[in-house]
């Protein structure tokens, strides 16, 4: 659990530096290559996801059944390899990567749905 939670406040430090940087310092070329609304979009499923695996980390911390904890940890590294690929794939196509990282984001896509999809399936299979 300890390294979900290290996830969780990485991808949280990450998300607002992020989050601030495109919105003061990249602001005029995001604005020039219109691309701000793809960086505010990387931010916002950044962060709302980092807050996610963090309360993954505190749902485990909760769980004396070992299949609802496993569950929870799946979803958790779900997550933050979907933050990885869909907002990362997103910060570097708005500041001009190169294209072929275009399929790349929906397969984070993909990945933040399955970490939902792994929360309720935890939670209907194991519920009390």
């Amino acid at each position: 659990m300890k390294i979900i939670k290290i996830i969780a406040a990485a991808a949280g430090t990450s998300a607002v530096a992020l989050g601030a940087f495109g919105a003061h310092a990249l602001r005029p070329l995001l604005t020039e290559r219109g691309s701000l609304d793809t960086w505010q979009t990387a931010s916002i499923y950044h962060l709302l996801h980092a807050v996610a695996i963090l309360a993954a980390a505190v749902a485990i911390g909760d769980q004396a059944a070992p299949l609802r904890a496993r569950g929870w940890k799946r979803a958790a590294y779900c997550w933050a390899a979907g933050i990885t690929l869909f907002s990362g794939s997103l910060y570097v196509l708005a500041l001009g990567g190169p294209r072929w990282l275009g399929p790349i984001t929906p397969l984070g896509g993909v990945l933040l749905i399955a970490g939902w999809f792994l929360v309720a399936f935890t939670s209907r299979r194991n519920a009390d």
